[in-house]
């Protein structure tokens, strides 16, 4: 089972977390919690959900925090501190080797891109081959796509590839001194790239049939919170959907919203504006698109089990059953047991 470990320990960034809750009752009925945020646009959800109060209006206390460890977020969830986590597809063999954590919904699709110079000799999955890749993190969404698109042609992405870490605003500097051949980055730094003439895509999520149509953020819920406090993992989820039903609906005010209270990494308004729109975020509120998130999620596990990140035999299916938790279904379960 060692083998399988690769992706258990990951940085998992730019994602929120939720601290463990404080006074119940009052204004926040369902308690107060801390929430990580770090500048993507991806994580646009989370700010949006605080400023625009609809944490509050689910009873939900939040505090916009940054610079908590996954390490420390790791250990807060296992011990069933942390509600909720933002993750993605790469999370999957966490849970596999003994995390307890549940898919309870997805957030939007499209936020990765794959870009070399534009006088690069790669042009298709297949030129990855012996190429050294800056990653934010090892293990994190950025690696695991650029490892789903190198396994669909057929190459080994734990031993075809070399993977090179840095932080995403050092990224560039890397490829400009010839440390790395590839970029897999997040937006807006992927978009930012893209857009200064010196860089190509070879990869968007959000375009490539590979990817295209589904979800490439999910929420995960602590196993323990799950079975003890349904109610407030339903309310951030409730609160989530909130968020990103009007970020779909207004993507513009919701990037000049961002950019006003600095919680994106740009002051770019159509660029931030654009990329919004991009995610299909009216596809991912209300809970069938939890539904399509589960299918999604039995799509990326398919992959990592083909190419080595999940046992080779893994029913994928059996495997998302066993993580998915309806949270609505089982708080609605909960207080007819109550009555």
């Amino acid at each position: 089972m060692k083998k399988f470990l690769i992706l258990t320990v990951v940085l998992i960034l730019p994602y929120m977390v939720f601290a463990e809750g404080k006074q119940e009752g009052g204004k926040h009925p369902l308690g107060e919690y801390e929430l990580e945020y770090a500048g993507s646009t991806c994580g646009s959800p989370t700010s949006i959900g605080v400023l625009k109060g609809f944490f509050e209006e689910e009873g939900v206390g939040i505090t916009l925090v940054s610079g908590n460890t996954f390490e420390v977020a790791r250990t807060l969830l296992q011990a069933g501190k942390i509600p909720v986590t933002n993750g993605d597809f790469q999370f999957f063999p966490s849970i596999y080797n003994g995390v307890d954590v549940k898919l309870i919904g997805g957030l939007h699709q499209g936020c990765i891109k794959v870009l070399v110079p534009v006088n690069s000799s790669i042009n298709t999955f297949a030129d990855l081959k012996g190429k050294r890749i800056a990653v934010d993190e090892i293990g994190g969404t950025p690696m695991s796509v650029v490892s789903v698109a190198a396994g669909s042609v057929g190459l080994n992405p734990q031993t075809d590839v070399t993977w090179l870490p840095y932080p995403n605003d050092q990224i560039r500097q890397a490829s400009e001194k010839g440390e790395v051949d590839v970029i897999a980055q997040w937006d807006p730094f992927a978009t930012i790239l893209e857009e200064s003439g010196e860089y190509r895509v070879i990869l968007d999520i959000a375009e490539h049939p590979l990817f295209k149509g589904k979800a490439c953020c999910f929420l995960f819920a602590s196993g323990k919170l799950v079975k003890e406090r349904p109610d407030v993992v339903a309310a951030v989820l409730r609160s989530y959907h909130k968020s990103v039903k009007w970020i779909g609906e207004h993507p513009r005010e919701a990037a000049q919203l961002l950019i006003s209270e600095k919680k994106v990494a740009t002051t770019d308004v159509e660029l931030v504006s654009g990329l919004l729109d991009h995610y299909n975020y009216d596809h991912h509120s209300g809970s069938a698109a939890d539904t399509r998130a589960k299918e999604d999620a039995v799509y990326f596990a398919s992959w990592l089990s083909k190419i080595g990140y999940l046992p080779a035999d893994l029913d994928a299916q059996k495997f998302i059953d066993g993580i998915y938790v309806d949270i609505f279904a089982l708080e609605t379960a909960v207080k007819a047991k109550k009555k």
